[in-house]
């Protein structure tokens, strides 16, 4: 599966032309062409790569999943890996989607190994870039693909955010289910683990681009990828804050089930202070031995006020102290 575009002067000519095309269409003066392949192998990539001049490691790191975040600079262009990511709010599950870009002179080619990453939403952000960004050749493309990619990191941070919020206001709530907030909770944070080992490389990322010598950038694009990089300092700020958050959170969620465990036992225990009670005035007057009031009414009467006596005198005491 591949898709192609042609730019000429910044203007959209040509989409979805045949990929041997490609080296002609390079060739040409005012032309910057996109080239996107999605699960390619060794043999699809030798002939882009011959035509491009694309270095053997870069082609290789493109075939083979799960590498860094990162940029490379090689001779002839500049290799590139990144990940969008998407967050489940029902589950706070974390997908990410790995893309690899070849960057030259005048040409754009990304690799990715499945349809998760959206390239449909790549393509309208092409199209709904102004002119003047339009015409700056290949970091007009290469703007719009970190411009996407630190978007998605920017929605599922604050979808995140908002999620551990709503895991703090149930943290002292009457009723809360343990089971429920401890698999929430170690699902968020599985979800910032995996979301910071995308985020925090892209800091390195946009700042090589932003280098004056690869010649990527010029005047016009500089205020455009300085805004990436402002998002993307942003968004590792956020993460790193967040996962003090959810830290903490974990560590209030234990300490308070540690304070309800420790009021229950002293429930308990004052409940069967209270009990023990009648238990040991009956007993006492259970003896087989004459005492004051034995085999009379009055024995009776004294047992009993003796027992209510004591037992409001424990629930005044404990309730005082708030163990009841």
């Amino acid at each position: 599966m591949h898709r192609t575009r042609l730019y000429r002067n910044g203007v959209m000519e040509k989409e979805n032309f045949p990929p041997a095309d490609i080296s002609n269409y390079i060739c040409e003066p005012d032309t910057l062409v996109w080239f996107d392949l999605c699960g390619p192998n060794e043999a699809d990539l030798k002939t882009i790569s011959e035509e491009l001049g694309l270095h053997a490691l870069a082609v290789e790191d493109a075939i083979h999943e799960h590498q860094r975040p990162k940029i490379d600079h090689y001779a002839s262009h500049l290799f590139l890996t990144a990940y969008s990511v998407s967050l489940d709010r029902e589950t706070a599950t974390l997908a990410t989607a790995e893309i690899s870009a070849f960057i030259t002179k005048n040409a754009l080619v990304t690799v990715r190994q499945s349809d998760a990453f959206d390239v449909d939403a790549l393509t309208q952000r092409w199209d709904a870039a102004g002119a003047d960004l339009a015409g700056s050749g290949v970091a007009f493309l290469l703007h719009g693909l970190l411009d996407y990619v630190v978007d998605t990191h920017f929605e599922a941070i604050q979808t995140l955010d908002t999620d551990i919020e709503a895991l703090e206001d149930e943290l002292f709530a009457e009723s809360v289910k343990d089971t429920t907030m401890q698999r929430r909770t170690y699902q968020l944070r599985k979800s910032l683990v995996i979301l910071r080992r995308v985020v925090l490389p892209m800091r390195e990322v946009v700042n090589t681009v932003l280098r004056r010598d690869l010649k990527i950038i010029n005047e016009t694009t500089m205020p455009y990828f300085q805004d990436v990089y402002d998002h993307v300092l942003r968004a590792s700020e956020w993460t790193e804050s967040l996962r003090d958050l959810i830290a903490n959170i974990y560590e209030t969620h234990l300490n308070l089930r540690g304070n309800r465990l420790n009021v229950i036992m002293k429930q308990v225990t004052s409940w069967a202070a209270i009990i023990a009670v009648p238990t040991a005035v009956t007993g006492w007057y259970g003896q087989n031995i004459p005492y004051p009031g034995f085999g009379h009414t009055s024995g009776l009467w004294t047992s009993v006020i003796v027992t209510v006596s004591l037992i409001a005198l424990l629930y005044v005491l404990f309730k005082r102290k708030g163990w009841l």
